[in-house]
């Protein structure tokens, strides 16, 4: 999908109710944490889980109501499309593009949960647990951040907006528990540009991000900085990874103060 200049940075009573509304409880961060280690999770880790979840499925919402009809405010697949391709940072959870009918003339196959060819007439789920088989637990969750957002989805929409939550939040508890494996984050780099015939610029020895390539802790422990560093692996730069460290570093902090 061409990737289009991302809009600019939303405002309003939209960007207020993000915060106010906490629709991934920390019994569920756990739950899929547990289909992929047997680390124990923090609660500063489960609540900062939750919120980049959050955070990622509230943008991709806002820009699949940006990309709607005027006055519509009940969402299709086809608006979710439309908000990808304005924005590659939507482009989040995209293992679940094989296995959903919106994305299907994209990858020209739908595959099951365990990777092989679903014949057309054969689409019944995997009897191995997986981000796929586990996505409607997030139903209720993503019902909240579209009311939150005004607008209402089509039931196709739903699973969509499911699936892409599973999946990205199964992605961000193996990289959280990778990270604890290895001591921190071993595939941490940057990319700088310039023109060709000038000097590089200097690295950013002061990034606060470079602070999350080390971690400090047990190794049978999943924390809320753990979580911090999978999070920027799963999202690569821009604002979306901004926002999400932040709302999360907020949210792992007020958990430990309460």
């Amino acid at each position: 999908m061409p990737a289009q200049p991302a809009r600019p940075e939303r405002s309003g009573p939209e960007t207020a109710s993000v915060m106010d509304v906490p629709p991934f409880k920390p019994s569920l961060v756990r739950a899929v944490f547990r289909d992929v280690t047997p680390m124990h999770v923090s609660r500063s880790a489960a609540w900062a889980a939750a919120s980049v979840t959050r955070t990622v499925l509230t943008e991709i919402i806002d820009g699949a109501r940006r990309a709607a009809a005027e006055a519509r405010r009940k969402l299709t697949p086809g608006d979710l499309l439309s908000a990808i391709d304005r924005n590659v940072e939507l482009e989040v959870g995209s293992r679940w593009y094989d296995h959903s009918p919106t994305f299907r003339g994209l990858t020209g196959v739908l595959y099951d949960a365990e990777g092989g060819i679903v014949p057309s007439r054969q689409r019944s789920g995997s009897r191995r647990p997986s981000a796929v088989v586990g996505a409607h637990r997030f139903e209720a969750g993503v019902r909240k951040l579209l009311r939150s957002q005004g607008v209402t989805a089509v039931p196709a929409m739903v699973r969509d907006l499911d699936g892409i939550a599973s999946v990205f939040l199964t992605d961000l508890a193996r990289d959280a528990a990778m990270v604890v494996r290895e001591g921190g984050v071993k595939r941490f780099g940057t990319v700088t540009l310039a023109m060709p015939g000038e000097p590089a610029p200097p690295p950013l020895l002061k990034d606060p991000l470079l602070a999350l390539s080390t971690r400090r802790g047990d190794g049978r422990t999943i924390g809320g900085d753990d979580v911090l560093a999978a999070t920027t692996m799963q999202l690569f730069g821009g604002t979306l990874r901004q926002r999400a460290l932040a709302e999360a570093r907020a949210a792992a902090q007020n958990t430990s103060a309460g």
